[in-house]
């Protein structure tokens, strides 16, 4: 199947891509790095009148320290995450979680914000920016806003992002001294998506262990446990009545897949693995 008729225009700026969007309404499409976009404008999931392409604006690429938050520009490449040192030392779990997204002609193209303006649940950015208290920059045409990240994700392919209006960056506060990040995912082959996962914050000294699941849920699902439970439990071997607690809230759906049951067992032993690899960390 071929994708239906469109219209194309290249913006040269956020305003001008701002300023086209407004014209065409709300059947217009913005394509960045296509590789979600593409599939479905073939399969004809979607049939916009027009694609925006906003692949040549550098001023939505990059990513920049700014005293203690790290800005990545919704356009920054999957692979240039994975190398860029900035991220590597200030957000590490952006750096660990992109050896997992899909394949390197993917990770080439595909761009961190189009990944979260889609919000497949099964994506790994959705979860990994909720788990970094990042901060979602939407601009429009009434100016720029702040979503928090756990805010923006609504649910199936659905955010906080009013028709007219484009992603512009994400930032994230950096990485304290006393953190550490921890990630891991099940696909059925390498680099599918996952079918459960977790993006993990660890603060021992401090806010205890953000687990952050998706694959499991419509939208990432955020599960805090205090440090000294955790430690406790794992020093103790004794983890079940942690993992009874970190998966309580989950209620997968079955789909084609794998069954809602398999999933939440899944999570659950993600989970184990997580807590075991941040207290070695911690000894």
């Amino acid at each position: 199947m071929k994708a239906a008729r469109f219209d194309y225009e290249r913006a040269t700026s956020v305003v001008h891509a701002l300023e086209l969007l407004k014209a065409e309404g709300a059947d217009a499409c913005v394509i960045a790095g296509g590789q979600s976009l593409l599939p479905a404008l073939n399969a004809r999931v979607s049939s916009p009148s027009k694609l925006i392409d906003i692949a040549g604006i550098a001023e939505l690429r990059g990513v920049e320290l700014r005293g203690d938050r790290l800005r990545i520009g919704a356009l920054t490449r999957h692979a240039d995450i994975l190398r860029h040192p900035l991220i590597a030392r200030h957000a590490p779990l952006l750096s660990i979680a992109a050896h997992h997204i899909a394949h390197p002609a993917i990770r080439n193209r595909g761009t961190i914000g189009g990944s979260l303006a889609l919000a497949d649940p099964a994506a790994e950015w959705p979860a990994c920016v909720t788990a970094l208290d990042a901060e979602i920059l939407v601009a429009g045409q009434s100016g720029e806003r702040r979503v928090a990240a756990r805010d923006f994700f609504q649910g199936i392919f659905t955010v906080d992002l009013a028709p007219g209006e484009l992603i512009v960056a994400i930032d994230a506060p950096i990485a304290g001294a006393d953190e550490t990040f921890a990630f891991d995912e099940v696909a059925r082959r390498r680099g599918d998506f996952a079918i459960a996962g977790i993006a993990a914050r660890w603060r021992p000294s401090g806010a205890g262990l953000r687990l952050v699941f998706f694959g499991v849920a419509d939208r990432p699902q955020t599960v805090d446990l205090a440090a000294a439970a955790v430690l406790q439990h794992a020093r103790a071997g004794a983890l079940a009545p942690l993992l009874d607690q970190a998966v309580a809230g989950l209620d997968p759906a079955d789909d084609p897949f794998a069954s809602s049951a398999y999933r939440l067992h899944l999570a659950r032993i993600l989970a184990g693995r997580i807590i075991a690899r941040v207290v070695e960390g911690s000894a």
